[in-house]
């Protein structure tokens, strides 16, 4: 029997119509499956992250969450403008803070690649003008010394800390810095290296920081609206305010000026969203690889995820069972979370908390952020632990709870050492002289200038983006009062001491600057006596 033509291909149409439906339906049915995999694992999350975040008074959060390449979680809670009540959404700007570190070290491998550094060699060989207060450190500081913490350096924070200098004023700031510990002994968190580690960036590739992470990293990656600094955060249609608490004792919530630190930027000025975030993650998570190209040598992604350099019981305090020991790999931390490989780092500036981690042999990785300091705000963390035990398939820790009562013990015994120091207090005496003879300019070579002005009663020092208010606190000694403004920062209640010559003129001042050091001392600077005119003599 003869078939027609016709016949033969309207059959082969019904065939493959018949198979499309087929796939369509078991492609449906894979996504219901997924979705609803997906809405078990985080069956009660929304609930409980609106309360997570009401005990520690945040007004904000956005949370994302990936496992094995897919975005799994990607979501807004609370306000990121509290004031018009605009909710946060996974499109949300938030800064990042020191999670930006990690970009840097990306930058650095990616120059390694290139040929245009070498993480061995010494910083000198690049920046011949580079100088340590130790020679030793001078003569042999690496690359990757300056990103693993070791340098010998503590904080050193209010040297940069709202003092509007430029990169290169701090670069040429840190031979004046004192070190507290031996080049390469000991972990000790430190933002200035950071900061020299992405000025040598733009140095070599004759560039700035920030379009290099602009065109090596992040438009690569799809990080089309992450940016560099808050000045430009208000400029993008989905942005969040930063928020803290109104004063030390006070739980009101209220909003406050952005945080301009474009010049520590290596360390901590970029600004992103958790959905541009997760392309991040997973970049890391696929060691150097992102949507089929590589972008990083695997061998230099390797390197930022192990461990650099032991830290310090500080960074598992409590000695949870469930956190591994403490090690820095180049920009992220290492450890372990209940027994599954951990890399991760936080962040912080005035306003934004965040957390970044991921566990790469289980392919899953989180990233929280929020908009509150101030206050104590370990939310990021807390939630991070928790969608870790959801897509790992672990019962819950309740880590909300014992991070409160943690806190709490922290924060009586906080209280108690400042009774201590309230103590100390000589009472009925006063300055050894008068106000008016205080005044004037100060100098250290690091740290610069400070002014000490009277005010009414009492003195002010400024420096920097400081105006602190001084009160009498005995002899000549003058403290930042406890009810100072907020701006005031980690200054509330330390001392100041004025000394004076043999002549008996207020000669030095000595401000407790780097908590680590012995206060730091600035000299008065002489003024210049104005040239006498022929017609006064």
């Amino acid at each position: 029997m003869q078939i027609q033509h016709s016949s033969v291909s309207s059959c082969r149409r019904q065939c493959l119509g018949y198979i499309a439906a087929i796939i369509v339906l078991v492609a449906s049915s894979a996504v219901r499956a997924q979705d609803a995999d997906k809405a078990d694992v985080f069956k009660g999350f929304d609930s409980w992250a609106d309360s997570v975040m009401s005990d520690w008074k945040v007004p904000g959060m956005a949370v994302a969450a990936i496992h094995d390449g897919e975005v799994v979680w990607a979501k807004g809670y609370g306000y990121r403008n509290v004031e018009e009540k605009l909710p946060v959404t996974a499109e949300t700007l938030f800064a990042i803070g020191s999670n930006s570190k990690s970009f840097t070290v990306t930058l650095l491998g990616m120059l390694d690649d290139e040929g245009l550094i070498d993480w061995d060699k010494p910083v000198r060989d690049y920046l011949p003008g580079f100088q340590m207060h130790d020679p030793t450190a001078t003569l042999h500081m690496t690359a990757r010394d300056l990103v693993t913490h070791r340098s010998g350096l503590p904080r050193h924070d209010e040297l940069w800390y709202g003092a509007g200098r430029s990169r290169r004023d701090l670069f040429e700031r840190l031979r004046y810095l004192k070190p507290t510990k031996e080049f390469r002994s000991t972990f000790q968190y430190q933002n200035l290296m950071f900061m020299t580690a992405g000025y040598l960036a733009g140095q070599v590739a004759d560039s700035t920081w920030e379009t290099l992470v602009s065109d090596k990293i992040m438009k690569r990656l799809g990080m089309q609206r992450s940016n560099f600094s808050v000045d430009d955060m208000p400029d993008d249609a989905d942005f969040s305010y930063p928020y803290s608490v109104a004063s030390e004792d006070s739980d009101e919530v209220i909003r406050i000026p952005f945080r301009n630190i474009d010049a520590i930027g290596p360390a901590g000025s970029i600004n992103s969203c958790v959905s541009e975030m997760m392309h991040y993650v997973q970049f890391h998570i696929d060691y150097g690889e992102f949507g089929g190209n590589r972008l990083l040598s695997e061998q230099n992604a390797r390197q930022m995820q192990i461990p650099q350099m032991v830290t310090s019981i500080s960074a598992n305090p409590e000695q949870y069972e469930e956190l591994g020991d403490g090690t820095y790999g180049l920009g992220l931390a290492v450890s372990t979370y209940r027994g599954h490989k951990y890399v991760g780092h936080g962040g912080g500036i005035d306003g934004f908390i965040s957390a970044m981690s991921w566990l790469p042999h289980d392919r899953i990785g989180a990233v929280v952020l929020t908009n509150f300091s101030g206050g104590p705000n370990p939310v990021p963390n807390i939630v991070v632990r928790n969608v870790f035990d959801r897509l790992l398939g672990l019962d819950p820790i309740n880590w909300n709870a014992r991070t409160r009562e943690r806190t709490d013990e922290a924060l009586a015994k906080r209280d108690e050492a400042r009774e201590k120091a309230a103590a100390q207090q000589k009472k009925r005496t006063k300055p050894s002289h008068s106000l008016a003879d205080y005044e004037g300019e100060y100098e250290q070579s690091g740290y610069g200038k400070v002014t000490i002005t009277r005010d009414g009663d009492t003195l002010r020092c400024a420096f920097g983006g400081y105006d602190l208010p001084l009160e009498h606190f005995h002899y000549d000694v003058f403290a930042v009062p406890t009810d100072a403004p907020r701006e005031v920062g980690a200054f509330r209640r330390r001392r100041m001491q004025f000394f004076y010559n043999k002549q008996g003129d207020i000669d030095r001042v000595a401000i407790p600057m780097e908590p680590r050091l012995d206060d730091i001392v600035f000299k008065r600077v002489k003024t210049e006596e104005p040239e006498k005119d022929d017609d006064d003599e």
